[in-house]
């Protein structure tokens, strides 16, 4: 798993007494040519899995920009790309946006010059995880829970109503052990899971964000992951391996987004997902631009693709996701309805955590909370077994 330091301080304190920070795109120009995409899987699709799903084929048409996607499976992993370079987008989630400002990674959208702006969801619009001091460092492009994924036969009656399942060693409805039949995310904001748990299991620590942990918080979230390592099989990073490990290698449980799911089920598997009583964490992506981003013209006619084609209602159709444009729900543009978009949670926007990045200055108080950098090497220890 590739890591990134990054300083303890909030992306907002770097630009806190600065001059204003301005796009540094102020019209179009020519397209380029390509645009090169640093995206989760699955996000991007240009019918090649299933000929249903292509949101690309017409965007290269229409615009001469060749698509190339590298995909990711961390987060870390698009930080570390974005900051190697040759990349103009990155779909990055909460966990890594801000990483991604304070780094000076990513430039300022230029709002004006996306003419379908004005369509994005006004809950996601000046969302904290890519908006600084008010500036927008991105443009949102899906959003969902993290699901707890689990096989029908070993739940026959019903769903697993807690994380318990795959926090604490138990007997599951199958009459068997837990311990090494469960997965947990490899990287490092899986530690706000054990936090969400811990809020609901242990109030007493005061837990009031899982992203926001004082010492004593950080350690109890750490001793539950350690506690968990002796039931885990895999620390799972790709969708595709841990689609695997639930077809061929006996897991029954574990933290998934629902493409899995939904990418299981098309096989007609035993598989279902839930949202526990403790609720879920959550992921809402922005599509970041690179600050020496080689196409910007093709980048930005990219960015209004997303907003203003079938994109954003197949994509949460195919994913399991939701649109960050909420009228791709009943337009007709694409797959999704007002149905597939209630069951996708499109109410449940605020029962959902959504990621962002751990830093020292909380609601706590200055200094108060654990940074990113140690949730990244302390991870790695519980994975080490330390």
């Amino acid at each position: 798993m590739k890591t990134m330091k990054v300083m303890a301080t909030s992306a907002l304190a770097l630009v806190t007494g600065l001059s204003p920070v301005l796009a540094q795109v102020t019209e179009l120009g020519t397209p380029e040519g390509q645009v090169n995409i640093v995206a989760w899987p699955g996000y991007i699709e240009r019918g090649e899995t299933d000929k249903a799903y292509d949101w690309v084929t017409k965007f290269e048409t229409d615009t001469g920009c060749k698509v190339n996607v590298k995909t990711a499976n961390t987060s870390d992993e698009m930080v570390a790309l974005m900051n190697e370079g040759g990349f103009d987008l990155v779909t990055a989630s909460g966990d890594a946006s801000l990483r991604l400002v304070a780094g000076d990674r990513v430039q300022p959208i230029n709002t004006d010059l996306i003419p379908s702006w004005s369509k994005v969801d006004a809950r996601l619009k000046d969302a904290p995880w890519f908006t600084v001091g008010g500036v927008h460092y991105g443009v949102p492009y899906q959003w969902g829970p993290n699901v707890l994924m689990y096989n029908t036969d070993v739940f026959k009656d019903g769903p697993p109503t807690s994380w318990s399942v795959v926090f604490e060693e138990q007997t599951l409805p199958d009459g068997q052990s837990n311990k090494g039949r469960v997965q947990a995310y490899d990287g490092p904001i899986h530690i706000a899971d054990a936090a969400q748990y811990l809020m609901a299991h242990k109030p007493e620590l005061g837990i009031t964000s899982p992203y926001e942990l004082n010492e004593d918080q950080y350690a109890a979230a750490l001793d539950l992951l350690r506690g968990q390592r002796a039931l885990v099989s895999r620390y799972w990073h790709d969708a595709y391996i841990q689609m695997d490990d639930f077809k061929n290698e006996g897991v029954v449980a574990s933290g998934s987004w629902p493409f899995q799911v939904g990418m299981l089920q098309l096989e007609s598997l035993p598989i279902a997902s839930t949202i526990p009583e403790e609720g879920a964490t959550g992921w809402a992506d922005t599509t970041m631009m690179h600050v020496d981003a080689a196409n910007p013209t093709c980048s930005y006619l990219w960015m209004e693709h997303t907003l203003s084609s079938n994109l954003q209602s197949d994509l949460a159709t195919w994913f399991g996701s939701n649109p960050v444009v909420p009228e791709a729900c009943t337009d007709g543009s694409g797959m999704s309805t007002a149905d597939t978009c209630k069951a996708n949670g499109m109410d449940d926007f605020d029962k959902v955590r959504f990621w962002t990045t751990p830093v020292s200055d909380c609601a706590q108080g200055a200094g108060a909370c654990v940074p990113y950098y140690r949730w990244v090497s302390d991870y790695i220890g519980v994975i080490g077994g330390r």
